[in-house]
């Protein structure tokens, strides 16, 4: 492997100094007559000159780097945002180290200690399930000193930047859309117990029964973690039940569920309506295509990157919180339950 050329060497080629090659490479303001300009960068770009991050570094105390702590990578919704983010970091000039808290608050924890220590500039933050409870944590982020910005998971007390879907109004969306198609008996498969997520989904769907003027059934209710083996050990609860339909809040948890049917000889929309969640581009593996709500990941990191570059701009500028609307995106997984009944659906 050839070695590495450097600033001293292009600066004793072109007969100048390396402050002033530095200048010219970095396009900072410098007095050097368009000819030796003109030679300079036409050494470099000979010799396949690379800058030196780290000694820039230290020269403008930023690192050009940012990082993001996700609960589970594997998730078809946080592998599509990591995706989206470092794409737009890259386009603003940062690279993106992006890590897995395996849906653990120690992990983020420490995953955010470690990034700092790494000297990233800023940090998105989407927190684990049990996060929002965990003391520790928060204290971490009250004395940050860099950046960062909360993403599609939040704690509701902190004042910093965020960005989320309305996660309500999703839940909500889901289960009114069953309740029209004629669906009274609709299980709802969420992750209440962990995740602020599955909570907010969760009032959802209870506020869009209680509008139709109904008591909601808690045995209806069934408990999933945001994982397919997870909810593919629920779905026996939804198929011991009378429901008629299912709000499954997650895709993976639509995943676990859809496993379970079909193992079962169960088959979406004829043994049961189900409206997913995230809208994933992995639906279009089934049969039918599944009714979702969708949270546009591409909209969701256009503003948390957005947030993170005027907090880099201004750091003491007022923290800034934006709700996004979910949508819902209409397929073949619901059918009218006089449709069904009249089909010879149970």
């Amino acid at each position: 492997m050839a070695n590495k050329v450097t600033l001293k060497q292009i600066a004793r080629e072109v007969g100048l100094s390396p402050a002033s090659v530095s200048l010219v490479l970095n396009n900072r303001p410098c007095r050097i007559s368009e000819e030796n300009r003109r030679r300079i960068k036409e050494v470099a770009a000979r010799e396949h000159y690379i800058p030196n991050q780290i000694a820039r570094s230290l020269v403008t105390q930023q690192s050009k780097t940012l990082g993001l702590i996700v609960p589970n990578i594997e998730s078809r919704f946080f592998s599509s945002l990591a995706k989206n983010l470092e794409q737009r970091c890259r386009a603003e000039g940062y690279a993106l180290f992006i890590t897995n808290s395996d849906g653990l608050a120690e992990n983020d924890l420490e995953l955010l200690n470690l990034l700092v220590t790494r000297g990233v500039d800023g940090i998105f933050l989407v927190v684990s399930d049990e996060a929002p409870d965990d003391r520790a944590l928060f204290d971490e982020l009250s004395n940050l000193t860099i950046p960062y910005v909360m993403v599609d998971r939040v704690m509701d007390e902190l004042s910093c930047d965020k960005v989320m879907f309305d996660h309500e109004l999703g839940g909500y969306m889901a289960t009114r859309y069953l309740l029209q198609q004629g669906h009274r008996r609709i299980s709802c498969m969420v992750n209440a117990a962990k995740t602020v997520t599955g909570r907010k989904r969760l009032r959802g769907y209870l506020r869009a029964l209680r509008e139709m003027g109904m008591e909601p059934d808690l045995s209806l209710v069934v408990e999933s973690e945001y994982y397919i083996s997870s909810a593919y050990e629920a779905a026996t609860e939804v198929v011991a039940s009378d429901a008629t339909a299912v709000f499954a809040s997650s895709d993976n948890i639509t995943l676990g569920l859809l496993k379970r049917l079909h193992e079962m000889g169960k088959h979406v929309p004829d043994d049961y309506s189900l409206v997913s969640y995230d809208n994933s581009a992995a639906d279009a593996l089934f049969e039918p295509s599944l009714t979702s709500i969708e949270q546009n990941v591409g909209e969701l990191s256009h503003h948390a990157v957005g947030l993170m570059m005027r907090r880099l701009a201004n750091p003491s500028s007022d923290p800034v919180e934006r709700v996004l609307k979910p949508h819902l995106v209409i397929k073949e997984s619901v059918a009218p339950l006089a449709e069904r009944q009249g089909a010879g659906a149970r």
